[in-house]
């Protein structure tokens, strides 16, 4: 007779879920998830802080590793990287916002699917160069930009690089997450190897793709229509400046 699997543990999942759409800080959500996990799994009090310490002690190097590379990035945006970037794109007659976040789509993918997950991410990849780019694009067919057009185009573009990370890794078969499943399947009687695991993360990651291409081609239409109508009405208010000062 199979043995019955304890489904509590995946309670940390729904407050995960919650603390995120509350907007609570992120640090405070991952912390209350990983103890009402424990609690959940059963561990006891003295395990979970003995976990919680020894995984401190493990990432203590971890904020040395990420300001490096942020204090990089910051000296090339001061000497106007994000300038050129804007400045390269515009010059290519056919690039679009929706266009470009595809490319990056299909690129992000494809390399978090053999391991290289560090090549995007927001602070190195899309702050400084992809999302100045996707700016780039839409102001050299339409001009000078609204605010809320401005921050949409660095939504859709921190989007892009999310689920081309979140979908393409589960492709590689050393993720962290396809041997976390793998070894919560066997604990439960299930042998499967990481290897199938992985492949079939493949028909997934590729309706990722479909779908967010999709919404990224329906960017450039929802960007031609706005800023077309934002233009003929700035047109409108300026003739009207213009006809009362004359009056």
């Amino acid at each position: 007779m199979p043995s019955v699997v304890n489904l509590w543990p995946l309670i940390g999942v729904a407050v995960i879920i919650v603390g995120f759409i509350l907007r609570f800080n992120p640090m405070l959500v991952v912390i209350v998830t990983a103890i009402a996990t424990a609690f959940a799994a059963g561990f006891p009090i003295d395990k979970i802080l003995a976990t919680i310490g020894t995984g401190f002690i493990k990432t203590r190097n971890l904020p040395l590793i990420i300001l490096l590379p942020l204090a990089v990035i910051g000296l090339l945006e001061r000497h106007g990287l994000r300038q050129h970037a804007q400045n390269w794109i515009s010059s290519i007659k056919s690039a679009t916002a929706g266009r470009l976040l595809i490319v990056y789509l299909a690129a992000r993918q494809l390399t978090a699917s053999i391991g290289l997950t560090s090549l995007g991410g927001h602070p190195q990849m899309v702050r400084p160069l992809l999302a100045p780019m996707a700016e780039g694009a839409t102001e050299a067919r339409y001009g000078k930009l609204p605010d809320r057009i401005r921050h949409k185009l660095r939504a859709f573009s921190a989007a892009t690089d999310n689920v081309g990370l979140f979908f393409g890794e589960d492709i590689f078969v050393a993720f962290g997450a396809i041997v976390l499943m793998t070894t919560f399947l066997r604990e439960a009687g299930i042998e499967i190897e990481p290897i199938h695991v992985a492949l079939w993360g493949i028909p997934t990651a590729v309706c990722a793709f479909a779908i967010h291409a999709w919404r990224l081609s329906r960017l450039d239409k929802m960007l031609h229509r706005e800023l077309t109508a934002h233009a003929a009405s700035s047109a409108a208010e300026s003739a009207s400046d213009v006809n009362v000062k004359g009056a």
